[in-house]
């Protein structure tokens, strides 16, 4: 089975371009995961960077261009010189889509080059067939909303899931039993490249690539979900440890309880009766500790600056952690994932991305 890679600057084995536009050379890739991670710099930035000279780094945007991989912005000037020319990922050169599988719900998103969401769909599972075909059917719904010359520049399908999707659940029912024969079966209904990725990885390398962890090459990865996940990246690389550990203080335990109050999460941020509030505080405690655990120990041995949280839980809640994490821990930056709608299949759509186009 072939499987996404977990580092976010890593090709996987199937490296051909898109239908239309290829992506042919190492160097190509080379610049591109540069405009990936670095928007708007001019060429002799990418030459300064890459170490490439001046007429290569000139012949592959130019190519580039031509694939209407990359644009141009407008001249800045105001320096000594020529004025500069700052480069960019075209948002319509490429698209991929991504899935994940929640509690109740399946997720399909569509993005195109820049990471900005163009289509997004949750499905019940109860209103799919239990089969791969009903997941090409929901991912064919949002390809079907591109123009038709954009659904050539499709780069692949990724899929997020989580470790045991073989083992039980709605997943189990969905893809299958075995993950391979999934992967086989969308990918000769839609004709594109399906990979495979855990969730929260997958989740991780989306917000390196295209959240605010783009510029960080360091940082302890958080994903507030039904249950709260970590990663922990280095120099890019996306380390689980021996296991995924996962604790039990994610949204889940949070919403079994406000249900019990008649709320939602969605009421987070509004007013509350205040048997709700302490209700509320009392798990923002237990998971700031849970958070703060797992970031001290690992002072203890990694030096590391930056800590993402990740959640599609209402803004105001993942702000209130925050801030309440970064009191406790002034020296360390505690900063809201980019991603709220549907990070992993955000995260899922870009693993096409990471392997067609970026270089270790």
């Amino acid at each position: 089975m072939r499987f996404a890679p977990p580092n976010p600057l890593r090709i996987a084995d199937r490296a051909s371009g898109l239908n239309a536009p290829t992506v042919r050379s190492y160097n190509e890739r080379l610049v591109l995961s540069l405009l990936l991670q670095s928007s708007g710099i001019s060429r002799l930035e990418i030459g300064e960077k890459t170490g490439l000279s001046a007429q290569t780094v000139s012949v592959i945007v130019r190519s580039l261009e031509q694939e209407a991989l990359v644009s141009k912005g407008e001249a800045q000037r105001g320096r000594v010189g020529p004025p500069t020319i700052p480069l960019s990922l075209n948002p319509e050169g490429a698209f991929s889509v991504g899935v994940s599988f929640g509690q109740d719900t399946v997720n399909v998103a569509l993005i195109d080059f820049a990471g900005r969401v163009r289509y997004h769909a949750a499905h019940l599972y109860s209103s799919l067939q239990e089969s791969p075909a009903a997941i090409a059917a929901k991912i064919e719904e949002g390809l079907l909303t591109l123009p038709p010359a954009s659904r050539t520049r499709v780069a692949g399908i990724g899929l997020a899931v989580p470790d045991d999707a073989n083992t039980g659940g709605h997943i189990r029912k969905l893809l299958g039993r075995d993950l391979a024969d999934a992967q086989a079966n969308i990918e000769r209904k839609l004709g594109l490249s399906v990979y495979i990725q855990n969730e929260i990885t997958a989740a991780a390398g989306g917000e390196s690539l295209f959240g605010v962890a783009r510029s960080l090459s360091d940082f302890l990865f958080f994903y507030l979900g039904s249950r709260l996940h970590s990663r922990l990246i280095l120099n890019y690389q996306i380390h689980s440890g021996r296991s995924d550990l996962s604790h039990d203080v994610g949204l889940l335990a949070l919403q079994h309880g406000l249900k019990k109050h008649g709320l939602a999460l969605s009421d987070i941020g509004s007013e509350i009766p205040a048997a709700a509030g302490e209700l509320y505080r009392q798990w923002q405690q237990a998971c700031c500790q849970q958070i703060l655990a797992s970031v001290r120990s690992l002072l203890g041995f990694v030096n590391f600056k930056s800590v993402v949280l990740s959640s599609y839980a209402p803004p105001a809640l993942a702000r209130d952690l925050c801030d309440r994490l970064h009191k406790e821990l002034p020296d360390i930056a505690f900063l809201l994932g980019a991603n709220t709608t549907a990070p992993k299949a955000v995260g899922a759509a870009s693993l096409p991305y990471h392997s067609r186009f970026m270089v270790q």
